[in-house]
């Protein structure tokens, strides 16, 4: 008997997975007998995969029971093409009201997916394709694994604030150990949501064989009615008295706390508990454990911000919003680089791995320009080396990108990006001189973090091609990427950038051209309160550590020592110049800067981080100190006051693109939701400017 799920008013329709059953001689692989084989399949194409809501795990319920009753030899499970199954519905999640309800969910995958393990009849899942989350978790309660070469698979929950709650944390901790389960649970989730490819999926022993796609389900086949004929075996250890628990659950401990910046948060921590309690929990125990974790979880605020932020990040993955329409977009065959600095560099990379063109970079002198070239080269052969390329890419890759001192050379370029010193007149001139190069349709982008793009287009014949195109470093790494527009720039143009940034994989916002853009606006505003604080004659230690509470993986200090003192002062006297005296300048910046002293903190001689004497040296010693709260207040009530503006101003069309900025350019914690979510929820925002920013239930308990 399954337990039964009533969603509440109000929660989408759900997609429903379907699953069928039909039955397989296994006489031609050598064991008579039949297979029953249950295809999971939601009717539509690879781009929506299958999922288990309701209705879903009901169907697989009623196919498990058709197998049962066909008295096979085995009963297999599958999916529809490229996929196997993405796990939960979770669109239901922000809808439920009552822990009734989040606990009746959890109980329903239980009732339906230990069938696999607990009908009598060897099980096996035939995982063809992607499977994360509770499609992987269906596969741990069959007896045996298989896995497609090309499939990825995990467990993402604790990345989205739940925990692995339909067998996952009680099945995995068991099959293959404490260690490689915290790997997958909790490293892996809190590492950016790592995926598993086959071959660690089968080394860390989640799977048991892995086939190419080509003959899989053939192959997979085989595999079951080897194992049901005894000619292969499959040794399962005991790991109930493996010495290492300790240090795999104290592992897992110091990861969470490291990722949240020492804060101790609900869903890392519950599934640790969880991965402990299975190693002397039944099965069945361990499940109910996961029940009540789950129901727990589902009825609070940080599962609700997750699944906003993670709801948002893909949607806007999928759609820019106020894009033109891309059959303006013209095509691009040839880029150009100015510069051939590091940044300059990243970005040239960036470029030639993902549109494969001939990429020119430039820079004063042809040593630089090599330099720069050499910098791209020796990257690809990293990437041949660490096997992510193979080397006839690297090859025909490294004869598209060339460097040289003459900007002749981007003639026939149809998108030019420059990455030079953050000096407007230097831009300016830059800008005039590519004019009389290239075509009047090639576009200029610039990649500067605070100066007015428009004025950069000033004196041009063609100020429509002129366009903010703001990356963050690393480049490869961070997926925010902000288009500028200007009052002149035109829809081709635009078009034109947003197909780039499609193309290198960025998720994108258009934005006003507006000191600061976005991100470094924000940040700007916030690390100034900081510095302020300090500058006063708050301790730096009370005053970096005001936001740990909280769960950011980085202290302002940490991130100033990241983005480097000299480009944070100069972005901070930019704002201040266009916005005013509420973007200070630091007298304690100014002094490491002119005293370059780089960083704040500085690994001591017993290799821990601790404060820089010397920039501790620089401080202005105020005589008004605040408390930590008082810190974090200021910072947080400031960054409320100028979201507000920026909305009123039109940067940004909602306050959810501000969230997505936050989220995906500055790091902001996953499990407050965004920035403006939190602000709301703290009451911070009708505190600071009288009103919400989100309408109340939105990334929180309704």
């Amino acid at each position: 008997m399954t337990t039964e799920v009533k969603l509440p008013e109000g929660a989408p329709e759900e997609v429903v997975t379907n699953a069928l059953v039909r039955d397989i001689d296994l006489s031609a692989f050598g064991y008579k007998g039949l297979l029953a084989l249950i295809t999971l399949d939601n009717g539509l194409d690879h781009t929506r995969p299958n999922t288990f809501g309701p209705q879903s795990l009901a169907a697989l319920n009623g196919a498990i029971t058709d197998a049962i009753g066909r008295s096979p030899a085995a009963i297999a499970i599958t999916g529809k093409p490229f996929i196997f199954a993405a796990g939960a519905d979770l669109s239901a999640l922000s809808f439920l009201t009552e822990r009734t309800q989040s606990l009746a969910i959890g109980k329903l995958g239980h009732d339906v997916f230990r069938r696999l393990d607990e009908c009598g009849i060897p099980t096996f899942a035939f995982i063809n394709g992607l499977a994360l989350g509770g499609g992987l978790e269906v596969g741990l309660h069959c007896n045996y694994r298989t896995l497609a070469s090309t499939a990825f698979t995990g467990l993402p929950e604790v990345f989205l604030g739940l925990v692995p709650g339909w067998g996952g944390a009680t099945i995995l901790p068991k099959l293959i150990g404490p260690e490689r389960a915290v790997q997958v649970i909790m490293l892996n989730a809190l590492n950016n949501n790592t995926m598993m490819k086959a071959k660690d999926a089968l080394s860390l022993g989640v799977v048991d064989a892995v086939y190419e796609p080509a003959d899989f389900l053939e192959r997979s086949v085989s595999f079951a009615a080897k194992i049901l004929a005894g000619e292969t075996k499959i040794e399962r250890k005991d790991y109930s008295n493996d010495p290492a628990w300790d240090a795999a659950l104290a592992t897992g401990k110091a990861a969470a706390l490291k990722k949240y910046g020492g804060a101790e948060i609900a869903s890392p921590m519950r599934a640790l508990e969880l991965i402990a309690a299975a190693r002397t929990n039944t099965r069945g125990a361990g499940f109910d454990a996961e029940d009540q974790a789950l129901a727990d979880l589902t009825m609070s605020d940080p599962l609700r911000a997750s699944l906003y932020a993670f709801n948002l990040i893909q949607k806007k993955r999928k759609k820019v919003e106020g894009a033109p329409k891309p059959a303006l977009a013209r095509k691009v065959s040839k880029v150009g680089v100015v510069g051939a600095g590091l940044m300059a560099s990243q970005l040239a990379l960036l470029l030639l791995r993902n549109l494969k063109c001939p990429i020119v970079m430039t820079d004063i002198d042809q040593e630089r320009a090599d330099k720069g070239v050499a910098w791209v080269k020796n990257e690809l052969a990293k990437l041949v080396e660490k096997k992510r390329m193979s080397e006839e890419s690297a090859n025909r890759l490294s004869l598209l990108v060339s460097g040289s001192a003459d900007q002749n050379s981007f003639a026939g370029c149809d998108f030019i990006i420059e990455a030079i010193f953050e000096e407007l007149s230097l831009k300016q001139e830059l800008f005039k001189k590519l004019e009389t190069i290239v075509s009047p349709e090639c576009v200029l982008a610039t990649n500067t973090s605070s100066l007015s793009v428009e004025r950069m287009s000033e004196g041009l014949k063609n100020p429509e091609r002129v366009i903010g195109f703001h990356f963050f470093n690393p480049v490869a790494i961070m997926p925010l990427l902000e288009v500028a527009r200007t009052s002149k720039t035109d829809d081709a143009t635009t078009a034109t950038a947003v197909g780039v940034g499609k193309d290198l994989k960025k998720t994108m916002i258009i934005c006003k051209d507006a000191p600061g853009f976005v991100v470094n606006r924000l940040l700007t505003r916030f690390m100034g309160e900081v510095t302020d604080a300090v500058d006063e004659g708050t301790s730096p230690e009370v005053a970096d550590n005001a936001m740990r509470s909280i769960g950011f993986p980085m202290s302002p200090f940490e991130l100033l020592d990241l983005v480097g003192p000299g480009v944070a002062l100069h972005v901070s006297q930019t704002l201040h110049e266009n916005l005013g005296p509420r973007y200070r300048i630091s007298p304690t910046m100014q002094a490491m800067v002119s005293g370059k002293v780089r960083n704040f903190y500085i690994n001591g001689a017993d290799g821990k981080l601790g404060a820089n004497p010397e920039a501790l040296a620089l401080i202005t010693k105020g005589n008004s100190a605040s408390t930590a709260e008082q810190v974090r207040d200021r910072a947080l009530k400031a960054l409320a006051i100028e979201a507000r503006m920026m909305l009123d101003e039109g940067v940004v069309s909602s306050a959810a693109e501000i969230d997505l900025c936050m989220l995906m350019g500055s790091g902001w914690p996953m499990h407050l939701g965004g920035i403006l979510p939190y602000l709301d929820r703290e009451g911070i925002s009708v505190a600071a400017c009288g009103q919400r920013f989100h309408a109340p239930g939105i990334a929180s308990l309704p």
